[in-house]
């Protein structure tokens, strides 16, 4: 192994302790800060520790787990945690508070302040035990010790008020490991020796307090610009698209290129009997699509990859309930799915399904691996069987009360309370979910995985991955709560007719389980797009592959799939960055397709909301730390003054006042000083908004294209180009500046909005007539729209909403609407359907359920609306618009009928008050 470090970096304290403590056979090689090493990374990055494989660590925190890990030290959740939270809240502010005393020279006792909180915290934590987890020195210690040292050095410069923190401090400093990266790294200076370093990063943010929560705040925070920064953006700007990177072309199938960073992207595949509301796909599809997109911004060769997943007991019961055959179900869902995803604009670069002849045979080729080498076990099972229904009962249509936390809605598989495995016939009082009858236990034979016989080399893995790959806090928990409490044979075949086959004898009846089965559905699906599927899925030095989903997939792909592809022992390429989401509530509850409660896809158009608004809000409060929840009123709070006043007022204006000041062309730019601090403000949001997403912190990047627009509304509202134009001639020339820089702040919004709002960023894009070559995302802002530029039409890109319409939303979705079915988890056996007290029955011409009749009336509905555009694209008499309009209205009310649902009245329009 190589550690490469810089001279008077502060993060090779923390690496060279631990290579210290516990690196073995580490060559230290010294460079200079901007020479690259890591092949793959478009920027210098040190340090940096090249492992024995050829891969790159290039995290100073994962370096430090890493050479942890591999002295056999026990990475425990709290250490993780401690590391999660160095990484968040301990080095920002003490970068900034550095930066601010080195570089800016202000007081260390000034700087300190702005620390207070942070190390406060850390002293208190220390005040019952001397080390950070314990009574024992961890990798913690190191890397929090790592981070403070830079700044502290001595700890006699800390107050009496933080004596555990001064103790504590004191003791790890005087190990000889930390000792010698001290004086290696500062050889014989003071803390001045980190200058150069500083000078050279971008603009560090001093916050005097770091918000843990999940509101994207106001400006709330004061960047510290050096010259340098400033000079350097200027610089960038200057340069313009001359040497900027031109987009690459896709061509499918996209394959790996050697060389190239190659990123395979997954979010977990769908039950296909179930309609997704607004928490599925928050949790998996619209999170992976905006990193897809983020990374074709970045030129990185990338691959999306989703698709229904349709085998199993649920699919056969939905057949049964709707009088098809689980294929014709499969098909009309699948279906459905792709008209949800295609509307909210979910860029796959294919949506396939799992009932497919390579799922059958990929699948049975891993079982037959598996089995070949001893990892599948047969044993007799107790399983409840439901008389009543005549078979076997999946865990998921089972319900009663667990186990181990009485909760009285645990489902056969697992507890959504307490999050503990469950075998169905452990539940107390068990229910079958379609008749409510008490099933009985009956025995059968079935096939295992050996999970304790690859728990060994699932844990040499797990230590790799987790060390070198970006896994969010709550699968790093799930997974080793998995491994601690010990892992035991699991279950892979089930008595069903609706899956894929078992090819073995004495088991030919039965089908595999779906969480065998499912996720080797991201393999087939893939080999369904191209025949050169192993490329991606056979080459693990090339491929970097992403996982979505929300929290309770987690242990379904970071221990059971990994075991399969581990134990068939054909190189599969394994997950390597695991991102899972906690969950979206609705309002004051749950999402519920049968209660009428909360907003599914299929219902989200039907709003009059555009797609794009529904990803923001939903990208804006994605559930990444803690649960959060979905609100009427936040949404429409969200959009009038986040989208509307912030974001779209600026663009908005940037592009008016090129079009009605200088007749639509760019105007000549002279920079001033405050104008080129303007360019290092969105530099440095630009770059950070890079760093978040790299590390897939989505909800946390969108604060930082919020933050540009504010910059440029704050810019415009300053300088008054509407009153500048009409002075002096030098006045008119600032107008032209600032009108100039506004614009391309626009520019430079419409790229930086693409993974989050596709649409706008395209219509901005057209707007401004932004050049293709300004569509690759650098770190740098450079000025895209030229003097003498032409730009486009401009017009507003966000409507107001209004209080009496969000409020006539929530009723709709509050309960009590009239659905086709159940799709949650919660309830599975349709509810029967009663006439609408608003709908009179012997007008209904169409039968409900009826799909024939439901894709016809959709058929009409499309060209009926179509017609009415085209009418009014004609400025035809109102008259006869209005009487289309009734119409198209008949239609939709007929085809809501048909859907088995209650007609929505139409909006009363008022007249506005002047």
């Amino acid at each position: 192994m190589k550690l490469y470090v810089s001279d008077g970096n502060p993060h090779g304290v923390k690496v060279l302790a631990a290579a210290g403590l516990w690196g073995n056979d580490v060559q230290i090689q010294r460079l200079q800060q901007d020479e690259k090493v890591v092949p793959f990374l478009s920027q210098a990055k040190l340090p940096a520790l090249e492992l024995n494989n050829g891969n790159y660590l290039f995290s100073a925190n994962a370096i430090c787990r890493y050479f942890s890990l591999a002295a056999g030290k026990d990475l425990d959740d709290l250490n993780n945690q401690w590391l999660e939270w160095e990484a968040t809240e301990l080095q920002p502010v003490i970068s900034a508070a550095l930066y601010a005393h080195i570089v800016q020279g202000k007081k260390k006792e000034e700087t300190l302040v702005t620390v207070g909180k942070q190390l406060g915290y850390i002293s208190q934590s220390l005040s019952k035990k001397p080390y950070l987890t314990g009574d024992a020195l961890s990798v913690a210690d190191i890397v929090v010790w790592g981070a403070i040292f830079p700044f502290i050095t001595d700890a006699s410069t800390l107050s009496e008020d933080l004596s555990s923190l001064k103790n504590w401090f004191k003791k790890v400093t005087e190990l000889d490991p930390c000792q010698k990266a001290a004086e290696s790294i500062l050889k014989g200076r003071d803390t001045s020796v980190f200058k150069a370093h500083l000078q050279k990063l971008p603009a560090s943010i001093i916050t005097s307090n770091v918000s843990t929560c999940n509101e994207l705040e106001a400006e709330d925070t004061a960047q510290t610009l050096s010259e340098e920064d400033i000079a350097a953006a200027a610089e960038s700007w200057s340069k313009g698209l001359a040497d900027a990177p031109r987009p690459k072309q896709r061509h499918h199938p996209i394959l790996p290129i050697v060389g190239e960073k190659n990123i395979l992207i997954t979010s977990a595949l769908p039950y296909v009997n179930n309609v997704p509301h607004l928490g599925n796909i928050i949790g998996s599809v619209l999170s992976a699509d905006v990193f897809a997109r983020y990374c074709r911004l970045r030129n990185w060769n990338t691959l999306y990859i989703c698709g229904t997943d349709e085998y199993g007991t649920a699919t056969e019961t939905k057949a049964m309930e709707e009088g098809l055959t689980p294929q014709q179900i499969c098909d009309k869902y699948n279906a459905v799915h792709t008209a949800i995803y295609k509307w909210f604009d979910i860029s796959f670069d294919y949506f396939g399904r799992t009932t497919t002849a390579h799922q059958t045979t990929i699948a049975q080729d891993i079982f037959n691996r598996l089995l070949q080498r001893d990892f599948l076990l047969k044993d007799t099972v107790e399983q409840l069987r439901c008389e009543t229904c005549q078979r076997f009962l999946a865990d998921r249509f089972v319900e009663g009360i667990c186990p181990f936390c009485n909760y009285e809605e645990a489902r056969g598989d697992q507890c959504d309370k307490c999050g503990k495995l469950i075998n169905a016939v452990e539940l107390k009082r068990p229910q079958c979910k379609v008749c409510k009858q008490s099933p009985v236990v009956k025995s059968s034979q079935h096939l295992f995985l050996d999970l304790p016989k690859l728990e060994e080399r699932l844990e040499k893995w797990l230590q790799q991955s987790l060390a070198t790959g970006d896994w969010t806090s709550n699968a790093r928990f799930i997974t080793r709560s998995w491994i601690r409490d010990g892992l035991k044979p699991r279950c892979i075949t089930r008595d069903l007719k609706w899956g894929t086959p078992v090819p073995l004898e004495g088991f030919t009846d039965k089908v595999f389980y779906v969480w065998f089965d499912a996720p080797i559905g991201y393999i087939s699906i893939t080999a369904n797009y191209t025949d050169h599927w192993e490329k991606w899925w056979k080459n693990p030095q090339q491929v970097q592959l992403y996982n979505f989903m929300a929290k309770d997939n987690v242990p379904f792909h970071s221990v059971i799939f990994p075991s399969c592809l581990l134990g068939a022992e054909d190189n599969y390429t394994i997950v390597n960055h695991l991102v899972a989401t906690e969950y979206l509530n609705y309002e004051d509850g749950k999402f519920s397709k049968s209660r009428g409660v909360g907003v599914f896809g299929d219902m989200a158009k039907d709003t009059g909301i555009p797609a794009d608004i529904w990803r923001f809000y939903l990208l804006y409060l994605r559930p990444e730390g803690q649960d959060s929840a979905f609100s009427w009123s936040d949404l429409m709070l969200k959009n009038n003054s986040e989208l509307l006043n912030n974001l779209g007022n600026f663009v908005n204006r940037a592009g008016m006042f090129v079009q009605k000041f200088f007749n639509g062309h760019v105007p000549k730019m002279e920079l001033l000083a405050e104008d080129k601090r303007l360019l290092a403000q969105v530099t440095a949001e630009l770059r950070q908004y890079n760093q978040l997403l790299e590390k897939v912190r989505i909800r946390d990047a969108l604060r930082c294209i919020l933050n540009i627009s504010r910059h440029g509304n704050q810019y415009i509202q300053v300088n008054e180009p509407w009153k500048c134009i009409k002075g002096t001639p030098q006045e008119q020339a600032r107008a032209g500046t600032v009108t100039g820089l506004a614009v391309n702040m626009a520019a430079l919004l419409a790229v930086m909005l693409q993974p989050y709002m596709p649409s706008i960023s395209t219509v901005i894009q057209e707007q401004l007539l932004v050049p293709q070559e300004a569509s690759v995302l650098t770190s740098d802002f450079r000025c895209v729209l030229p003097e003498g530029h032409r730009i486009g039409t401009v017009s507003p890109l966000f409507q107001k909403l209004e209080n009496d319409q969000i409020e006539s939303l929530r009723k709709r979705f509050g309960g009590g609407q009239q659905l086709n079915g159940d799709c949650t988890e919660k309830q599975v056996k349709a509810e029967p359907k009663t006439p609408s007290p608003a709908a009179d029955p012997s007008k209904e011409t169409a039968k409900v359920g009826d799909p024939e009749r439901i894709k016809q009336l959709m058929q009409e509905v499309e060209k009926q609306g179509n017609h009415v555009r085209e009418l009014k694209g004609k400025k035809a008499e109102k008259s006869v618009i209005d009487t289309e309009v009734q119409k198209l209205l008949a239609l939709k009310k007929e085809l809501a009928l048909a859907e088995g649902k209650t007609p929505e009245a139409p909006a009363q329009k008022g007249k506005k008050k002047k």
